[in-house]
């Protein structure tokens, strides 16, 4: 086999929060290698801009709609409005999250909940609104955008790290779910790449140099490297590979 075992040419990608950051970069490269792509933010206009610099740029069909996805009946919505503009969704990656830097005694109950309805219930909606299609076509991928700190903790990132590690078993349990009909589910875990979520430690020098001194490539992620971990574990190349995380950090978790 040769590269062809990652194309993706007409399958559909629905990519939440995929309007900046790793989401977006995750949607280029999805396209980039074929699918026709989906994304959503709540907010409406940045998805249709976001879908059509895509659609412009790798020549494939696109959808942006504004969801949130905390909300049952906005996921559905928007699902039956990509499957009538794209087509049923095949790939769906669960990157739509927040973080609230805060410890444990200064989270307020708002803070928690918040957290946990982007970066948990948001994808439990999301898989649970994809997965019987994917199942009755014997065909899909699940993949949600765990992180280094869904393994390790980091004070201060109480709610964050709580709702990360779930996401990691909550891959592992719906992909026992789904695996007879040969659909799998997996989660990555990023480490420290320099999005949006990650500018308050990017834009001060103390705490960037101590999250460096901590990765042993002794540098944060390229936006670009992100790529060939989606685009493997939505491909048929990863046919045989579920209810895992691939974990792309630098090293920080090996120590």
């Amino acid at each position: 086999m040769g590269t062809e075992m990652f194309r993706l040419d007409g399958k559909v990608a629905w990519i939440t929060g995929g309007t900046k950051g790793l989401g977006l970069q995750m949607a280029h490269a999805l396209a980039g290698v074929g699918a026709n792509v989906a994304i959503n933010s709540r907010n409406a206009a940045e998805a249709e801009s976001a879908a059509q610099a895509i659609r412009e740029k790798h020549g494939v069909r696109t959808y942006g709609g504004g969801a949130d996805v905390t909300s049952a009946d906005e996921v559905a919505r928007l699902v039956a409005s990509v499957s009538a503009a794209l087509g049923p969704v095949d790939i769906l990656v669960n990157n739509a999250g927040i973080n609230i830097r805060k410890p444990t005694v200064d989270q307020t109950d708002e803070d928690w909940q918040r957290v946990l309805n982007t970066n948990l219930t948001g994808p439990f909606l999301c898989s649970r609104a994809v997965l019987p299609g994917m199942v009755q076509r014997r065909w899909g991928r699940v993949i949600h955008l765990s992180s280094m700190l869904g393994l390790v903790g980091l004070a201060g990132r109480p709610s964050y790290s709580a709702t990360k590690g779930a996401l990691v078993l909550l891959a592992k349990t719906q992909a026992l779910e789904v695996a007879h009909a040969g659909v799998t589910v997996n989660a990555i875990c990023p480490g420290p790449f320099g999005t949006e979520m990650n500018k308050p430690l990017l834009e001060d020098p103390k705490k960037y140099a101590d999250f460096v001194s901590r990765i042993p490539l002794g540098r944060w992620g390229e936006m670009s490297e992100i790529d060939g971990v989606v685009v493997f574990l939505a491909s048929p190349a990863s046919s045989f590979v579920t209810g895992t995380t691939l974990v792309v950090d630098g090293g920080w978790t090996a120590q």
